[in-house]
């Protein structure tokens, strides 16, 4: 692929900022529930809080829809995030309601458009877990079984049952879910809480939470807000006040990639029918989507942990961006001599367990971390969820099926420079082995 005049950037290359920037926290300001994160989880906990009649205010370092919300491959979900076996073994009893949580979160995602009336180029195709070798296919098979078991749903098939391109043998589509321009969706949704009762401070940073007589203080640059009660939204950002768990989530930095636009008879020649995204079932996935300006976007395949906080923007690594065209030439090789345009990265989040996590500090600190790649929709939908435990002051079955209140969580065994190194090499030789099992059959006919 050609990859000269890449555009890299820090922010995402699906949407532009916004240019009417809410003013910072200035001075000292009270309200019942204050929430920190402006992504799609703290703005539909905000919305949903502002729907119920709550005095709340938000405030996000940079602006609502900066992070991970805008950045990612815009694929809704119907399933949960991590290895299903894993999760079998280590979670039996969780992982039907963890599956449900899901199924639910792509249907409240779905009615989130609707509601706000947020065009954001949405196609319910469901997304396909797709194999690049055979032993990859049985890895499906094997999960799309467990899958079944636990009460999801999904088909079954090969790359032409399921209208994906030849470099994949086949795979499993979600019957949920399917993909968008995940920057106009944080963007309607932003419209909806600038447009409601809710107080938004952008590029107010948090420096400080504590607690002091009775009342929850967040200190900023410029202000202070006092809350009975605080929403903590923030990604892999978490580990950056002393006032959450530890080792709540392990941040990890990835990368997504865009083509210059294909022309339409080379689109149509891949075989991609059902238009549906794909990811591979690499120990660190691939991805790869179509979009509405005729380009495919794709990334992932390499993870970098975070070091220290508080967690830095970066542009993405030439060296990431070169191997990710390398991957995307073996898997669409009549489309190799294409261009990338641009390319994007941002810091998600990880817990230990590979589950999406819920909980409280006290009674008053609320957070919610590691959809584990799958928050687009399970981020929002969980905002949504504590917003109506705080209004009830009970929570919902979904809800109490991921939450999970510790004082501290175990590190990550594999979320390490080490382990991802490892695992890395594991992908890379099985891909070389495959390769030379292709080249061979190749010789053969």
């Amino acid at each position: 692929m050609r990859l000269k005049n890449v555009q890299y950037t820090t922010f995402s290359g699906w949407i532009d900022p916004p240019t009417d920037i809410a003013p910072a926290l200035q001075g000292k300001h009270e309200c019942d529930v204050a929430v920190i994160g402006g992504g799609m989880g703290g703005m539909a906990t905000a919305l949903r809080l502002a729907e119920r009649g709550k005095d709340v205010a938000l405030l996000d370092a940079e602006f609502c829809g900066y992070g991970a919300s805008s950045r990612n491959a815009g694929q809704i979900a119907g399933a949960p995030g991590g290895d299903l076996r894993m999760l079998r073994v280590l979670s039996p009893k969780r992982l039907p309601p963890m599956v449900r949580f899901a199924e639910n979160a792509a249907n409240f995602v779905e009615d989130l458009m609707k509601t706000y009336k947020i065009d954001c180029d949405y196609e319910d195709n469901g997304m396909v877990w797709a194999a690049v070798s055979p032993i990859q296919m049985l890895r499906v098979r094997t999960l799309a079984a467990i899958l079944r078991q636990a009460g999801g749903h999904g088909t079954v098939g090969t790359n032409k049952e399921l209208g994906i391109p030849g470099g994949f043998m086949g795979g499993m589509r979600e019957t949920r879910g399917g993909m968008l321009n995940p920057g106009k969706l944080s963007r309607g949704v932003r419209e909806a809480l600038l447009d409601s009762s809710a107080r938004v401070f952008e590029q107010s940073r948090v420096i400080d939470i504590q607690h002091e007589n009775g009342k929850v203080v967040i200190t900023t640059a410029e202000g202070e807000l006092r809350a009975n009660k605080v929403v903590l939204s923030t990604n892999g950002h978490s580990g950056e006040w002393d006032i959450t768990p530890k080792n709540l989530s392990t941040p990890a930095w990835i990368i997504e990639v865009e083509t210059e636009p294909i022309a339409p008879e080379r689109l149509a020649a891949l075989g991609w029918t059902s238009r549906s995204g794909v990811t591979t079932q690499h120990q660190i996935m691939e991805n790869y989507r179509l979009t509405v300006r005729n380009t495919i976007v794709f990334g992932v395949r390499r993870l970098e942990s975070g070091a220290n906080y508080p967690l830095q923007p970066r542009s993405p690594d030439p060296g990431m961006v070169r191997e990710l065209a390398e991957a995307f030439a073996a898997r669409f090789p009549s489309l190799s001599d294409v261009g990338i345009a641009r390319s994007w990265g941002g810091w998600i989040a990880f817990s230990a367990s590979w589950t999406t996590i819920a909980g409280c500090v006290g009674n008053d600190v609320f957070y919610s971390i590691a959809c584990n790649g799958h928050g687009l929709a399970q981020a929002p939908y969980l905002g949504s969820l504590i917003a109506d435990s705080i209004v009830d002051g009970k929570r919902s079955a979904d809800l109490e099926s991921v939450w999970d209140e510790k004082s501290t969580y175990p590190p990550s065994m594999v979320l390490n420079p080490f382990g991802l190194r490892a695992v890395w090499l594991v992908d890379r030789l099985c891909d070389k082995f495959n390769g030379s099992r292709r080249r061979a059959r190749a010789a053969v006919s």
